[in-house]
Protein backbone atom coordinates (compact mmCIF):
# COMPACT_ATOMS: atom_id res chain seq x y z
CA UNK A 1 0.00 0.00 0.00
CA UNK A 2 2.74 2.11 0.63
CA UNK A 3 4.34 1.89 -2.79
CA UNK A 4 0.76 2.76 -4.14
CA UNK A 5 0.99 6.10 -2.46
CA UNK A 6 4.75 6.88 -2.76
CA UNK A 7 3.90 6.12 -7.11
CA UNK A 8 0.61 8.53 -7.13
CA UNK A 9 3.08 11.38 -5.11
CA UNK A 10 5.45 10.48 -7.65
CA UNK A 11 2.68 11.55 -10.43
CA UNK A 12 1.39 14.02 -8.62
CA UNK A 13 5.38 15.56 -9.14
CA UNK A 14 5.64 14.81 -11.95
CA UNK A 15 2.31 16.71 -12.80
CA UNK A 16 3.96 19.60 -11.23
CA UNK A 17 6.97 19.48 -13.58
CA UNK A 18 5.28 19.27 -16.82
CA UNK A 19 3.24 21.96 -15.70
CA UNK A 20 6.51 24.30 -14.69
CA UNK A 21 8.19 23.18 -18.03
CA UNK A 22 5.23 23.50 -20.26
CA UNK A 23 5.73 19.60 -21.44
CA UNK A 24 2.55 18.50 -21.59
CA UNK A 25 1.85 14.97 -21.17
CA UNK A 26 -0.85 12.49 -22.64
CA UNK A 27 -2.58 10.49 -20.35
CA UNK A 28 -4.66 8.31 -22.62
CA UNK A 29 -0.85 7.26 -23.90
CA UNK A 30 -0.04 6.54 -19.89
CA UNK A 31 -0.48 2.96 -18.61
CA UNK A 32 -0.16 0.94 -15.58
CA UNK A 33 1.12 -2.17 -15.16
CA UNK A 34 0.92 -4.28 -12.07
CA UNK A 35 4.36 -6.61 -11.87
CA UNK A 36 4.22 -9.04 -8.97
CA UNK A 37 0.81 -8.00 -7.45
CA UNK A 38 -2.90 -8.25 -8.15
CA UNK A 39 -3.87 -5.29 -6.20
CA UNK A 40 -6.30 -3.46 -7.78
CA UNK A 41 -4.96 0.23 -7.63
CA UNK A 42 -5.93 3.16 -9.74
CA UNK A 43 -3.39 5.98 -10.22
CA UNK A 44 -4.76 9.53 -11.22
CA UNK A 45 -3.43 12.01 -13.67
CA UNK A 46 -4.46 15.54 -14.09
CA UNK A 47 -5.27 16.59 -17.34
CA UNK A 48 -6.84 20.02 -18.32
CA UNK A 49 -7.77 20.29 -14.62
CA UNK A 50 -9.58 17.19 -14.40
CA UNK A 51 -7.99 14.24 -12.73
CA UNK A 52 -7.81 10.78 -14.89
CA UNK A 53 -7.43 7.77 -14.40
CA UNK A 54 -4.87 5.79 -15.60
CA UNK A 55 -5.79 2.26 -18.02
CA UNK A 56 -4.18 -0.45 -17.29
CA UNK A 57 -2.33 -2.77 -19.25
CA UNK A 58 -1.11 -6.36 -19.01
CA UNK A 59 1.27 -6.28 -22.14
CA UNK A 60 3.73 -3.27 -23.34
CA UNK A 61 5.86 -2.87 -26.36
CA UNK A 62 8.86 -0.74 -26.05
CA UNK A 63 11.94 -0.18 -28.25
CA UNK A 64 10.81 -3.25 -30.05
CA UNK A 65 10.42 -5.69 -26.78
CA UNK A 66 7.36 -6.92 -25.61
CA UNK A 67 7.33 -7.02 -21.67
CA UNK A 68 4.11 -8.59 -20.11
CA UNK A 69 3.10 -8.47 -16.44
CA UNK A 70 4.19 -12.26 -15.45
CA UNK A 71 7.92 -11.08 -17.15
CA UNK A 72 8.22 -14.27 -19.36
CA UNK A 73 9.54 -13.90 -22.76
CA UNK A 74 6.88 -15.99 -24.76
CA UNK A 75 5.15 -13.04 -25.86
CA UNK A 76 8.44 -11.45 -27.21
CA UNK A 77 9.53 -15.04 -28.67
CA UNK A 78 6.39 -15.56 -30.48
CA UNK A 79 6.06 -12.06 -32.25
CA UNK A 80 9.95 -12.33 -33.17
CA UNK A 81 9.47 -16.00 -34.49
CA UNK A 82 6.17 -14.96 -36.55
CA UNK A 83 8.19 -11.93 -38.32
CA UNK A 84 11.21 -14.50 -38.94
CA UNK A 85 8.55 -16.79 -40.65
CA UNK A 86 6.76 -14.64 -42.66
CA UNK A 87 10.51 -12.95 -43.97
CA UNK A 88 11.17 -16.48 -45.06
CA UNK A 89 8.31 -17.17 -46.59
CA UNK A 90 8.97 -14.43 -48.90
CA UNK A 91 12.24 -15.36 -49.66
CA UNK A 92 10.78 -18.51 -50.85
CA UNK A 93 8.47 -16.88 -52.66
CA UNK A 94 10.88 -14.52 -54.49
CA UNK A 95 13.87 -17.06 -54.61
CA UNK A 96 11.34 -20.78 -55.82
CA UNK A 97 15.18 -21.77 -56.90
CA UNK A 98 17.98 -21.38 -54.58
CA UNK A 99 21.40 -23.21 -53.51
CA UNK A 100 22.83 -23.94 -50.12
CA UNK A 101 24.91 -21.10 -49.83
CA UNK A 102 22.82 -18.69 -51.65
CA UNK A 103 20.42 -20.07 -48.85
CA UNK A 104 22.61 -19.04 -46.03
CA UNK A 105 23.69 -15.49 -47.07
CA UNK A 106 19.91 -14.08 -47.13
CA UNK A 107 19.15 -16.25 -43.99
CA UNK A 108 22.11 -14.47 -42.19
CA UNK A 109 21.06 -11.40 -43.78
CA UNK A 110 17.28 -11.07 -43.40
CA UNK A 111 15.72 -13.53 -41.05
CA UNK A 112 18.16 -14.62 -38.36
CA UNK A 113 18.42 -10.62 -36.90
CA UNK A 114 14.70 -11.05 -36.55
CA UNK A 115 15.45 -14.07 -34.64
CA UNK A 116 18.11 -12.70 -32.72
CA UNK A 117 16.81 -9.22 -31.62
CA UNK A 118 17.10 -8.43 -28.42
CA UNK A 119 17.96 -12.28 -27.04
CA UNK A 120 19.67 -10.49 -23.82
CA UNK A 121 16.14 -9.45 -22.75
CA UNK A 122 14.43 -12.59 -23.70
CA UNK A 123 16.71 -15.17 -22.18
CA UNK A 124 19.53 -13.60 -19.80
CA UNK A 125 20.86 -17.06 -18.46
CA UNK A 126 22.10 -18.10 -21.73
CA UNK A 127 24.21 -15.55 -22.58
CA UNK A 128 27.85 -16.81 -21.65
Amino acid sequence: MNDSISLQNDLRQLERWTEKWQLALNPDKCKVMHIGHDHATAYEFQHNGKPRVLDESYEERGLGVYVSTDLKPSTQCIKSANRATSVLKMVKRNFPRIDKDDFAVLYKTYIRPHMEYCIQAWSPHSLG
